[in-house]
């Protein structure tokens, strides 16, 4: 197979991963996935390979082949894997599980390199751009920053008590993180570098977003500039796009029946794509806040969804 310039993938309740075609939609690559539902997908900075987080494993496939078998299993965590990525020249891979812990596994090497113990079931985990610094988020309300360089947590701070963090996101350049929760709240910080190398954390705003759960929330990628946004998704049916300067509310993208699980923007933030309990996979404007694309072929829940429509990283 020869590589797409486009990759875009979709995991369902249907225990299936597909690989769409952006522009037609149409299907062109079904993976059976037995064992276990797939929580998130990613891909690899180099567009070579997908990572499926399951029960309790990571699996990876690799995108330009037609074999259903993954090429390694990650298999160390003993419950959900919530959340997963890559590193920026895709040398390791971090994951966050519901058992309680974030791992850091190296691509070329067998085994889990390094765990840190959130204490709680971890939603989300993101990296932030100075690839030093991993950002977790817990079902008992915790953000942690574990320091890659000293092999600790250098950061905790409690947002809004016993209220589960669902998601976490960094801007590109570092400069802001949102947490989305499950009262349809994000909370904005500044990140501001310290004496030391540690991110330090100054609040910023607080967003009342939805009424329902918020099970992703988004900042756009450099690409965007100068315009800056945050996508909201939502168990109320709906993602929000709000801009940065003031947390306006830009569009609310409406079309999906049920909850909106996942979203992730085109590399230059024209677009949007959304995964939803409605089985379906939608391609948004931005600009418009209309549906230009439904991806469809899940017969059951669309939980994840992954991107890469920009170029690979030089080598």
């Amino acid at each position: 197979m020869s590589q797409p310039s486009v990759v875009l993938a979709t995991a369902s309740y249907d225990h299936t991963i597909k690989f769409w075609e952006a522009k037609s939609a149409r299907c062109y690559r079904t993976i059976q996935y037995p064992e276990s539902q797939v929580n998130r997908l990613e891909i690899t900075p180099d567009k070579r390979f997908l990572a499926a987080a399951g029960n309790p494993h990571i699996r990876l496939f690799d995108i330009n082949s037609n074999s259903p078998q993954p090429l390694r299993s990650f298999d160390s965590h003993t419950n959900n894997v919530m959340a997963v990525g890559f590193q920026c020249d895709g040398n390791w891979m971090y994951s966050g599980s519901e058992d309680g812990t974030v791992k850091i596994w190296d691509l070329r090497a067998p085994g889990c390199q390094r765990e840190y113990e959130s204490r709680a079931a971890v939603n989300t985990v993101v990296l932030h751009p100075n690839q030093t610094e991993l950002i977790s988020g817990d079902q008992n309300g915790n953000i942690r920053v574990w320091d890659l360089r000293a092999n600790s947590c250098s950061c905790e701070l409690v947002p809004e008590v016993d209220t589960a963090v669902r998601s976490l996101t960094v801007m590109w350049d570092g400069s802001l993180i949102v947490a989305a929760n499950n009262r349809g709240t994000c909370y904005v910080w500044r990140l501001l570098r310290g004496t030391e190398t540690m991110t330090n954390f100054e609040p910023l705003h607080k967003l009342q977003a939805h009424d329902g759960y918020i099970l992703k929330c988004l900042l756009s990628p450099e690409l965007c500039e100068p315009n800056r946004y945050l996508a909201t998704a939502s168990s109320d049916h709906t993602v929000k796009i709000w801009n940065v300067d003031g947390f306006t509310l830009e569009k609310t993208l409406i079309g999906h029946e049920r909850w909106v699980w996942d979203c992730v923007f085109s590399v230059d933030g024209a677009f949007l794509i959304t995964a939803s309990s409605d089985t379906t996979t939608r391609l948004w404007s931005t600009s418009t806040g209309k549906d230009i694309k439904v991806y469809q072929g899940h017969h059951k829940a669309t939980v994840c969804c992954a991107l890469h429509d920009g170029p690979e990283p030089s080598s």
